[in-house]
């Protein structure tokens, strides 16, 4: 289960640097409801999260599960906050630019975030800590 959770933790990665590298693009904190502590704490705490959980795999020293699963908590906190935030630039994305599907250079940069991209991130978060919790706990997926 801690090798699934590691391969999640990595796919929802990939879905954070896409969002990360559209932000940067689009003008990052200029235009941004996110500020930059948002974001790069986002970032660096799930970054120093994965960090300890591949050490906790080679090593199997049960605390740093449970360091992984701590560090996850701001994390998901601060993921939430950003997803809130994310609702309305992307509502209004659509009444800005001219109708659903529409896609205008105006507003901020997360408006430019694609739907699935959004989404994916967030399930695998979520299976992540599922995963990362039951691995802690010594549940063990066999």
């Amino acid at each position: 289960m801690g090798i699934a959770a590691l391969v999640t933790w990595l796919l929802t990665a990939v879905g954070g640097f896409v969002m990360l590298g559209i932000w940067i693009a689009r003008g990052g904190r200029r235009t941004s409801r996110f500020s930059p502590g948002l974001i790069f704490g986002h970032f660096a705490l799930a970054a120093a999260g994965l960090v300890v959980w591949i050490v906790f795999l080679f090593a199997g020293v049960a605390a740093l599960a449970w360091v992984a699963l701590v560090l996850l908590v701001p994390v998901a906190l601060l993921g939430f906050a950003m997803f809130a935030r994310w609702i309305p630039a992307y509502r209004s994305r659509t009444a800005v630019a001219g109708g659903p599907g529409a896609t205008g250079t105006a507003g901020p940069p997360e408006r430019h975030f694609p739907v699935a991209v959004v989404a994916g991130h967030g399930l695998l978060a979520v299976v992540t800590v599922v995963l990362v919790l039951l691995t802690a706990l010594g549940v063990n997926g066999g």
